[in-house]
This record gives C-alpha cells, structure tokens and sequence, in this order.
C-alpha cells in the first residue's frame, strides 16, 4: 500500500510538471520549424509526433560539453530501449547551432561516432535561428561567417523531452545521470501508456 501510494504521488507530479509546462502565460517550448534531415529530406516539427522525442542543440566544433552529453545520450536511447522491450519509444534529435560548419556530410560522421540511431538536423541561419527561438535555445552563432574563418559558439545546454503530441514535457540537464534521465523518460512514456495514447514504435527514419 505505501509503495503504491508512493507511486501515485510521482505519477501525479510528473502530471503537474506536464501540465505547468502548457500553462496559460508561460512561455512555449517547442513550435513550427522547417529544417532538413541528412538525406536533405525536410523535418518539421510534424515529424516529431508519433513518439516521444528527445532533443538536443549543440554543434561538431564543440570540444568537450557536446561530447559529454552525447555519450549521455546514446546511453540514455539504448538504456530506454532495453527497458521498453526492444521497441523504439524515443526519438533522438540533434539540431546543430552552427549550419555553416555542420554539412550534413559533417554531422552524419559526428552523430554516428555517438549512436547510429541519432536524426541529425541542419538548416539555413534563418532557419536554425528560428528553432532555436522556438525551443528557448540560447543562440550566438554569428552570421555570414567566411569560409575557414574560426569563431566560438554559445549555446544552452539541455535535452528537451517533447510527448508524442508534440508537446513539451521536462527539460533534461547536466546534473541528471543517464540513469536517472532514463528514469524520467519511462516515467512519463508509461503514464502515456497508461493513459491509453497511442505510441508508435515502428523505427524512426535516419
């Protein structure tokens, strides 16, 4: 009895959390956008529905933050994986802060050192600006860039867990462990569950 009531009281805070997140006044996370995948096959933000999705900005040239949690990541996707019987739940994302250096012949090298079932995004300035003012990304990628020209990029530094609605769900930081991240994740896809909403779990497209 104590254990399920234990339950019930996470079940329903993670259900506050959801619910706070799309509150009237709050500032939304997530949005329309227009970017292309790395077979230069146009991804909106229609092509996160379905699933529950699991994204990340960052950038090739970053020297040890990217890396740290991209190797979070791929643990993350193959511990959700192994907990949800096989089947493909999640889908994860990298949308690149930095189009001019990131090709999608660039980043299909970077993503695949990290794990082969990461959907890497790139796109016009314009564009990777927009979805980052979508997702309230900070974005400091300077613009007309020459080539070869060296340059820093500042960017925020979070997964962001959206429901197969398309919907916000919880921001993922630093200081969670890839343990506790897959927790979090589980959590929420088994009150979807729950609830009776449908999931796909037919593999995303690369």
């Amino acid at each position: 009895m104590i254990v399920y009531f234990q339950y019930e009281k996470a079940r329903l805070e993670r259900e506050r959390i959801v619910e706070m997140s799309k509150g009237v006044g709050k500032p939304r996370v997530g949005g329309p956008f227009v970017l292309k995948d790395l077979n230069g096959e146009t991804f909106t933000e229609e092509n996160l529905k379905g699933k529950y999705s699991f994204v990340y900005f960052g950038f090739t040239h970053c020297p040890d933050i990217c890396p740290d949690e991209l190797d979070k990541m791929a643990e993350i996707i193959d511990e959700v994986r192994a907990r949800s019987n096989g089947q493909e739940v999640m889908r994860p994302v990298f949308i690149t802060c930095d189009p001019a250096r990131d090709s999608p012949e660039v980043l299909r090298g970077y993503l695949n050192e990290f794990h082969k079932d990461i959907i890497g995004l790139t796109g016009t300035y314009e564009q990777v600006k927009d979805v980052c003012r979508q997702y309230r990304v900070y974005f400091s990628t300077p613009q007309n860039i020459k080539p070869g020209e060296d340059y820093l990029v500042d960017h925020s530094i979070y997964f962001y867990l959206m429901d197969p609605e398309g919907d916000f769900v919880e921001c993922i930081g630093r200081q969670d462990t890839p343990q506790t991240a897959s927790k979090v994740i589980l959590d929420h896809i088994g009150d979807w569950k729950r609830a009776g909403k449908p999931l796909d779990v037919t593999p995303s497209r690369k």
